[in-house]
C-alpha cells in the first residue's frame, strides 16, 4: 500500500477523487494473468488469409480480434475499451513470437519480476496454436536475416535485438489532432479519393489498390468495434437502478457510437476518441507516444471556443 501511495504524483496531478482511488485500488488488486483470446483470434486470422498479402492479413486479423475479443466497462469507469478479457490481463501476440512464452509457460507464476499467472487451460490453448507459428513469424524472419557474425554476439550477450525481433514498431507519434478534428471519417474519405483515382493497368499500382482496401477494413472494423461498447453501455444502462450511473452509461453509449469515426467535441469524447486509438495500436504491438500534450491543447480550444469551463472535472 505504502508502494502504491508513493506512485501518486501529487505535486503536478493533484489527489485523485475517492471515486478513482477506489477503482485504482480494484485495478491493483487484480491478479495479472496470461490471456490466450487474442493469440487465438489472431491465429484463426492468419490460418483463414494464407492467400493474402501481408498487408491485407494484417487488416484482417485486427478486424477479427475487434469483432470477436470480449469487452467490458468497469463500473466506476467513464472511458470505454479493454485489452483483454480481464483488467491486467496479458495478451499474447504470436505473430511477433511464440519462443520465449512456450519457454516460460511453467514460470511466468515463478519469475523474480512481472509475474504472471497461468491457467492450464491458457497453456493448453497456446500449446495448439504454437506450431503455426513455427518459423513464421517476425522473430523467425529477423533471425533468417542475421548474419552468422551477428549471432555470435547475441548469442555471447554482448547486444540483443529481443525488442526488435520479438515486438512490433515503438514510439511513434500519432497525429492525434487530425483524428480529432477530422474523426476516422477524414481519413475514410481521403483513401477512397486515392484509391478511385488508382491506374490499375499500371503494375506499381496494384500494392496501393491492395494497402487502401486494407486500410478501408481497419477503418471500418475501429469503427464497429466502437459501436460493440455503444450497444453494450446502454445494455448496462438500461439494467441499472443507481439513476447517477445510468445517465453516465448513457452518455458513454452516445459517445462511443460517434468517436473514433467522427471528430470529437467535447473533452470527454476526445479522451475517449484517444483511448481507442490508442488501445487498437496496442493490438497491433505498436508503442506510441503520450498524447497529454495534444490533449492540453484541445482543452485550450474548447475554453477559446467557450465550451469549456475550468477546472476540468472528468471523474
Amino acid at each position: 500500500r505504502n508502494g502504491r501511495t508513493d506512485m501518486e504524483n501529487v505535486e503536478h496531478f493533484g489527489t485523485l477523487t475517492e471515486r478513482m482511488k477506489e477503482f485504482r485500488e480494484e485495478v491493483l488488486d487484480e491478479k495479472p494473468y496470461i490471456d490466450a483470446q487474442r493469440a487465438i483470434l489472431a491465429t484463426l486470422a492468419y490460418k483463414e488469409n494464407l492467400n493474402q498479402p501481408r498487408v491485407m492479413v494484417r487488416a484482417k486479423m485486427l478486424e477479427k480480434v475487434l469483432d470477436n475479443m470480449s469487452i467490458y466497462i468497469e463500473d466506476k469507469s467513464l472511458l470505454a475499451g479493454n485489452q483483454a478479457t480481464k483488467n491486467r490481463n496479458a495478451p499474447i501476440f504470436p505473430e511477433y513470437t511464440m519462443e520465449f512464452v512456450m519457454n516460460e509457460l511453467d514460470q511466468f507464476e515463478k519469475r523474480d519480476g512481472d509475474i504472471f499467472y497461468i491457467t492450464e487451460k491458457t497453456k493448453e490453448q497456446l500449446r495448439e496454436i504454437a506450431p503455426f507459428w513455427q518459423n513464421n513469424n517476425l522473430r523467425a524472419r529477423g533471425e533468417a536475416l542475421l548474419p552468422e557474425e551477428v549471432r555470435v554476439f547475441m548469442e555471447t550477450g554482448v547486444f540483443g535485438m529481443e525488442g526488435k525481433l520479438n515486438a512490433g514498431d515503438a514510439h511513434l507519434a500519432v497525429n492525434y489532432e487530425r483524428i480529432l478534428k477530422d474523426g476516422l471519417r477524414g481519413y475514410e474519405k481521403r483513401v477512397k479519393e486515392y484509391k478511385a483515382t488508382l491506374d490499375l493497368t499500371n503494375p506499381d499500382n496494384v500494392d496501393k489498390y491492395c494497402f487502401y482496401n486494407a486500410v478501408l477494413i481497419v477503418l471500418k472494423a475501429v469503427r464497429n468495434f466502437a459501436n460493440r461498447y455503444s450497444v453494450l453501455a446502454k445494455d448496462l444502462a438500461e439494467k441499472e437502478m443507481n439513476q447517477k450511473r445510468k445517465i453516465e452509461l448513457l452518455e458513454i453509449s452516445r459517445i462511443c457510437s460517434k468517436v473514433p469515426y467522427e471528430p470529437a467535441e467535447t473533452f470527454q469524447e476526445a479522451v475517449q476518441s484517444v483511448w481507442f486509438i490508442q488501445l487498437i495500436l496496442t493490438s497491433f504491438y505498436i508503442h506510441t507516444l503520450s498524447p497529454v500534450q495534444m490533449l492540453l491543447s484541445f482543452i485550450t480550444l474548447l475554453i477559446m471556443q467557450k465550451r469549456l469551463i475550468l477546472p476540468v472535472m472528468f471523474w
